[in-house]
């Protein structure tokens, strides 16, 4: 089997509202990078994919026929306290406080389109 460059086995592909304010989200809080974006309309997302890091995320605007279909996810950044208040700064809402665990230092956001992201720093060993 020969995965595209570029891709990767498995990969989250969220139906949600307003995919157009979810990549202004990704760009500003994660920065993300778009990689393809075919609308559907001048304001609606036919399909859209993002790469944060070496992940690429793929969304769409719901439609009658896909149903809206948002995902919890776990991200690892640089500096989860600042990746946490730009999220909120940006139209999160906080799920869970950031705090100390044994993995890192982590908290829980949903973002303005229902998704969930756990921000967590790795541990500095």
């Amino acid at each position: 089997m020969k995965i595209p460059e570029g891709y990767q086995h498995v990969m989250p592909y969220l139906i949600i509202e307003n995919a157009v304010g979810f990549m202004g989200f990704m760009k500003n809080v994660f920065g993300a990078k778009e990689v393809l974006n075919i609308p559907r309309s001048e304001n609606l997302i036919m399909h859209a994919e993002v790469k944060v890091g070496d992940s690429t995320i793929m969304f769409a605007d719901a439609t009658e026929q896909f149903k809206i279909q948002p995902a919890g996810m776990f991200i690892y950044v640089e500096n989860a306290d600042e990746t946490y208040a730009t999220a909120l700064r940006v139209g999160a809402s906080a799920l869970s406080p950031l705090a100390d665990q044994e993995y890192g230092r982590s908290g829980g956001v949903t973002d303005p389109h229902g998704n969930v992201w756990w921000i967590t720093s790795p541990r500095s060993e």
